[in-house]
């Protein structure tokens, strides 16, 4: 009950009124009943004051009936208890009991009083009535020459000669119940009061708490995400004061919130599109992180990864060593990693994140197979050019030797290696100019004049030109290009190229009695972006091997068969980058001893089939 700030400021709120309210009718009844037994006194004293004067006689004269006579009548008169005592204590007169078995009177404190001071007043239980009464005496004195009597023990000095004592008792009944009453009434009064101060007190604890109610409202909505919400602040007291203060803590949160979600989803993009892997383990080693480069490096995904030990995310033996060396060393550490199933080559570095809470490892993971493919390509390059350049240049070292050891004095020998020479110089500056053309086509400087051309336009002048020698090497060479083929978009001279040179290459690679055909068919492009040409070129020859296949656009690359039939190995590679130029395509399939097949790709000129 207590958890609640409407129960905190109404509990102390009408205990305080509950307790004020007990208080003042305590005090109140205090008071009261102090007041009417100072009244009660006064009138009893003035009662016996005036029965005094009427005993003195009797009293002097210790007239036992007399007095007893004259305690009754006084006592019907007044309705008081009247008792006459003389001053030695023995009681001459008694209006409610008899006098004959009562004590001697002289040391009650209400005598005693009287006789020494002339009055005096006590309140006591009677046995006699069964009751609280007040008893006020007076002493009763007669005119006499003598000032002084002696008393017993008791001395007392006056203008007179005391002569006994009056006192007249009355019950404290009707002052109780008066003050009962007064203590009710006062207490129904502060009933009332505390039932009006706790409608009150809840009124201004429900004024007071709905704001907070709605704050709380406010602000677990915000914990779910509706960081719009805001307080009206009607008021200028604390609470309007809480309200504005928080709305402006709210504006503040949604500002920041808005920053961190925009740089976190930043981060994200960043994260998603980098081309190396991140990952974030614990100090326990859990991945805590991991972007979509890691995931497809390691053959797994996020959802698999995240809350998973680092080693049953990465399973290379590398890896782990490499984050268990960075988390004893604190170091960063960095391992190259072969995977020889998917022919991957990563490079991973570990690094600490020097963090006040925690021990977090960031491992970045690269990978750098492509890299390796290209070193691997530049070896190969510089292998297979050293080679076609070796073989001319040792031919021509062997003519100028030969000539010099005295074949130029001999004419037909002369003329002999004279002409070899100059095939030897031909195919350098044939393997000069290809080199050259390729730099320059890679490079972009070489401008491609692309319109819309017919296909056979393309097609019929290298068929034409190559048709003399597939027949001389036995060969048949068709056409099996459909009529109604669309325009496409190309430079005619650069295609014509592509396909002479495809062409001379299945001519040369394939033995007598084969055959090479031509074709073209229209496809539809992925995405919905349109048609495409597919031109293809297909012989029955050697075939390449699956091992070379992936290779055979690279410069200088020539398959084992390929080196006994000559040529620069560089015409693949020009016919790849021209048809890249024209965003098409360019692939081979083949089978080994069967054939191959290479195609390349031209956009369609127009929508229009």
């Amino acid at each position: 009950m207590f958890t609640s700030i409407r129960w905190r400021i109404v509990f102390p709120y009408t205990l305080i009124i509950l307790a004020t309210t007990l208080g003042l009718t305590s005090y109140i009844s205090h008071q009261v009943r102090n007041a009417r037994q100072a009244d009660l006194e006064t009138r009893l004293l003035a009662e016996a004051r005036l029965m005094s004067h009427a005993i003195v006689d009797p009293l002097a004269a210790a007239d036992v009936a007399t007095l007893d006579a004259q305690a009754k009548q006084w006592s019907m008169a007044s309705g008081d208890r009247v008792t006459i005592v003389g001053i030695e204590g023995t009681v001459l007169g008694e209006s409610h009991a008899d006098r004959e078995t009562m004590d001697n009177h002289l040391y009650r404190d209400e005598i005693w009083q009287a006789v020494r001071k002339g009055q005096g007043m006590a309140i006591r239980f009677s046995r006699t009535l069964d009751a609280d009464l007040m008893y006020v005496a007076v002493l009763v004195s007669r005119e006499a020459v003598s000032t002084r009597a002696i008393t017993g023990a008791a001395t007392y000095s006056g203008v007179g000669q005391p002569v006994g004592v009056v006192r007249v008792a009355l019950p404290l009944d009707e002052i109780e119940a008066n003050i009962s009453r007064l203590s009710r009434n006062i207490m129904v009064a502060g009933l009332v009061t505390v039932l009006l101060a706790i409608g009150v007190a809840f009124y201004i604890a429900s004024r007071t708490v709905r704001p907070v109610r709605e704050l709380i409202k406010v602000v677990e909505d915000m914990a779910e995400g509706n960081m719009r919400l805001r307080f009206l602040a009607t008021t200028r007291d604390e609470i309007g004061q809480l309200m504005r203060a928080f709305n402006h803590m709210a504006d503040q949160l949604r500002e920041k919130v808005t920053t961190l979600a925009r740089e976190r989803s930043r981060l994200s993009a960043v994260l998603r599109n980098m081309a190396d892997g991140v990952i974030i383990t614990s100090d326990l080693g859990e991945v805590i992180l991991i972007n979509h480069a890691a995931t497809r490096m390691l053959r797994t995904d996020e959802d698999h990864a995240v809350g998973r030990s680092f080693a049953q995310v990465v399973y290379k033996h590398q890896l782990i060593e490499l984050w268990n060396r960075c988390q004893q060393t604190g170091k960063e550490q960095t391992v190259t990693v072969e995977t020889g199933m998917e022919g991957l080559f990563l490079q991973a570095v570990a690094t600490p994140l020097h963090d006040p809470v925690s021990s977090r490892m960031l491992i970045i993971i690269r990978d750098l197979t492509q890299v390796r493919r290209l070193e691997t390509v530049r070896r190969d390059f510089i292998s297979n050019i050293s080679h076609e350049l070796r073989t001319p240049l040792a031919s021509l070292a062997l003519v100028v030797e030969t000539l010099k050891d005295g074949a130029v004095d001999e004419p037909e020998i002369a003329r002999h290696f004279l002409t070899h020479m100059e095939t030897e110089l031909s195919a350098l500056t044939q393997m000069v100019e290809e080199l050259l053309e390729l730099s320059r086509i890679e490079s972009g400087r070489v401008p491609l004049d692309i319109h819309a051309v017919p296909v056979d336009a393309l097609m019929n002048r290298p068929f034409e030109r190559l048709l003399p020698q597939a027949e001389r090497a036995g060969l048949t060479l068709s056409n099996s290009m459909p009529d109604d083929l669309p325009l496409v978009l190309a430079d005619g001279v650069r295609i014509q190229q592509v396909v002479a040179n495809l062409l001379h290459n299945a001519i040369k690679f394939t033995p007598p009695g084969g055959a090479v055909t031509v074709f073209a068919k229209v496809e539809e492009m992925q995405a919905g972006e349109g048609a495409e040409v597919i031109i293809g070129v297909t012989d029955t020859g050697v075939g390449i091997s699956a091992g070379d296949l992936p290779r055979i656009f690279e410069r200088f690359y020539k398959a084992d068969r390929a080196r006994s039939g000559g040529g620069t190995g560089l015409g693949l590679a020009i016919a790849k980058h021209i048809i890249q130029g024209h965003n098409g395509r360019i692939w081979a399939e083949s089978i080994e001893g069967v054939g191959s097949t290479f195609y390349f790709s031209l956009p369609v000129a127009s929508s229009e089939l």
